[in-house]
């Protein structure tokens, strides 16, 4: 692993390009774009408290969440440079109810981008770690336009996915669909190394992630396998509960350490009865890492990557980790297990 330290993470983005032949370099400039965008909202997250870009603007998104200076920030920032990369054939922002349309003149590529510019962002002011997350597909529609089904496509589409994680340090973590590889942020040299390489999930872990608040809105089936975790089994330990609420982190956690996060469907909670998490945005671009480092996601009901998009900002339930926990964990949630 020490020879693979000095490895950047744009080394890496070239030596999986060389894999494909005929490759133009488009995605790599995308994702180099991407890359540059990370480093300056670190550059902002790192000085947050020393400059006017903490608080709330005062507005609320689309998903009727107040928006932070920094998320506000980090989506314009989004934007423009990945439409700077010219290969951007039209974006979809968390932030955005509506498809983030190229500028007049620009030119445009065959790349379709959803992100999230600053996951957990309700976190900011109280300097917990946060996150940007982007999922990357390729335009299925013909012509010069685009239409709603470049991006209403289903994970299993992705080229490729990731996150960065902006922690006590920052790291990027991605997968074009042959493993996955993580970078922590060496700000000395300004660059990405290679620090994570070829990640690869516990088959079974001893935390489990959810937000227990929400207990009351459950259903008795998920309540038992929560219950289940918290007996201590003659081969199991008592699982320990760790929820930090940015999305970002606790994936990062549970990809490294095993276990798995929750974010289940609400069903008594009328503002909520698909949980709280946008497939497009968030849980298939984890969802993609997560099978890609042996893991497994599921919605209690399918396989995540596999569901069928209907709307933009279309939300679904989140069992994803472990493989052996997330089994588990449908196996109660369905009513096949209930001790």
């Amino acid at each position: 692993m020490t020879d693979q330290l000095g490895i950047t993470v744009t080394n890496h983005i070239l030596s999986q390009q060389d894999r494909h032949a005929g490759a133009t370099g488009a995605f790599t400039r995308l994702l180099s774009e991407i890359i540059m965008a990370a480093k300056i909202i670190s550059s902002e997250v790192n000085k947050a408290g020393l400059v006017d870009i903490l608080g709330s603007t005062g507005r609320r998104n689309v998903q009727g969440e107040t928006v932070k200076k920094l998320d506000e920030f980090a989506h314009g920032l989004m934007v423009d440079r990945l439409y700077r990369s010219g290969h951007v054939a039209i974006l979809g922002s968390e932030e955005d109810a509506d498809p983030i349309e190229p500028p007049r003149g620009v030119e445009t590529g065959e790349y379709v981008v959803m992100f999230d510019p600053l996951d957990g962002s309700s976190n900011i002011d109280a300097n917990v770690s946060i996150g940007t997350i982007f999922s990357i597909l390729r335009k299925r529609s013909s012509g010069p336009e685009c239409d709603m089904s470049d991006m209403l496509q289903p994970g299993t589409r992705q080229v490729a996915a990731g996150y960065v994680l902006y922690g006590s340090s920052t790291m990027m973590v991605y997968s074009t669909g042959n493993g996955v590889s993580g970078f922590t942020l060496d700000p000395s040299v300004g660059e990405f190394l290679l620090s994570h390489p070829e990640i690869s999930i516990p088959a079974r872990g001893k935390i489990v992630s959810a937000n227990m608040g929400y207990w009351h809105y459950w259903d008795e089936n998920l309540k038992n396998y929560l219950r289940y975790l918290r007996q201590p089994g003659p081969e199991r330990p008592v699982y320990s509960l760790r929820y930090i609420g940015s999305l970002v982190a606790d994936f990062h956690r549970t990809l490294l350490y095993g276990g798995v996060f929750l974010y289940p469907a609400d069903r008594k909670d009328p503002k909520k009865p698909y949980g709280k998490l946008r497939l497009l945005y968030e849980c298939n671009p984890m969802s993609m890492l997560c099978e890609q480092a042996g893991g497994k996601a599921s919605t209690g009901d399918c396989r995540v990557l596999e569901v069928e998009p209907t709307e933009l900002h279309q939300r679904v339930p989140l069992i994803i980790g472990s493989p052996e926990d997330v089994d588990e964990a449908v196996a109660f949630i369905s009513g096949q297990r209930n001790q």
